[in-house]
């Protein structure tokens, strides 16, 4: 077309067999700048090796709704206000028993987020020695198809503030555990991913639809997770805790039981729901 760049043949290269795709090895700032930046490649590797602390510089609620596996957080600085948000690198040296030499890894909400800038800034200020960020950040890291992670407050903020949700019970034989009568609950034990994208489970036309997967293990919620995830479904978390500590911290955030009025969107046909919920008092 005239006046337009044909980019119908400019896809990139592709992967090298055993190598991630080049888009994995790209940074934000080419690997320059104020401190050492890592890739996506890079960062599945440290996490891996589990040799570094990796900082999610975002609030802690934020951290509890979503974050990259065995990523910690700390409170904010205190005086600081909202729009200018930093962790307390105080709480990080507790962290750290006062080593400043322990690796640290920085991620936030990606490139146009501060956090980490900031948060690099007050950790170089405090004699820390072994900084490295990763300004791509969450969103890249799950556009990739990197896993996320959801801890008990974040699971009740989702309960009490998105009735679009879908509760995703991974389970293989299906979760024995008490829970919520919550609509919007399906059964997707592993394997049944490309099942559930035609049966009316999944919100295929929605893919950024939140969903939040649990199993009576943590291994199995994880497993479903990274399924869906390749498969394009890109709001993808897991909850760290068994189905047993979901039911209870979702009760205790709506300990009137008024969950059958929300209103999930996520599709659960008939034979597909979940059928557990919270027993009543004085049932066996």
């Amino acid at each position: 077309m005239t006046g337009q760049q044909d980019i119908s043949e400019a896809t990139g290269p592709d992967a090298l067999p055993g190598q991630p795709h080049p888009i994995e090895a790209c940074t934000w700032h080419g690997g320059s700048g104020p401190w050492p930046e890592v890739s996506t490649a890079q960062l599945r590797r440290l996490l891996a090796a589990g040799s570094t602390l990796v900082l999610d510089a975002r609030s802690p609620l934020e951290w509890a709704i979503s974050h990259l596996p065995g990523a910690r957080n700390v409170g904010p600085k205190p005086g600081v206000p909202m729009g200018e948000y930093v962790g307390d690198v105080r709480e990080i040296a507790r962290l750290t028993q006062g080593n400043p030499s322990v690796p640290l890894l920085i991620y936030c909400n990606g490139p146009h987020c501060r956090k980490t800038y900031r948060l690099a800034a007050e950790l170089r200020d405090a004699g820390f020695t072994d900084v490295r960020c990763y300004h791509l950040g969450a969103p890249v890291w799950r556009a990739l198809g990197g896993l996320m992670v959801v801890e008990k407050e974040g699971a009740a903020y989702i309960l009490r503030n998105d009735r679009t949700a879908c509760w995703v019970d991974a389970s293989r034989a299906g979760c024995a555990f008490p829970f919520p009568n919550l609509p919007g609950v399906v059964r997707l034990p592993q394997g049944s991913v490309s099942d559930a994208k035609n049966d009316g489970r999944l919100p295929m036309e929605d893919h950024n639809t939140r969903v939040v997967v649990f199993g009576s293990t943590v291994s199995e919620a994880r497993t479903v997770a990274q399924e869906l995830g390749s498969h394009a479904f890109h709001n993808v978390t897991y909850f760290n805790g068994t189905a047993r500590l979901l039911a209870q911290t979702l009760q205790a955030a709506d300990p009137g039981n008024g969950l059958h009025r929300m209103q999930g969107r996520c599709g659960h046909p008939a034979g597909h729901t979940s059928s557990l919920r919270v027993k009543g008092k004085g049932e066996a």
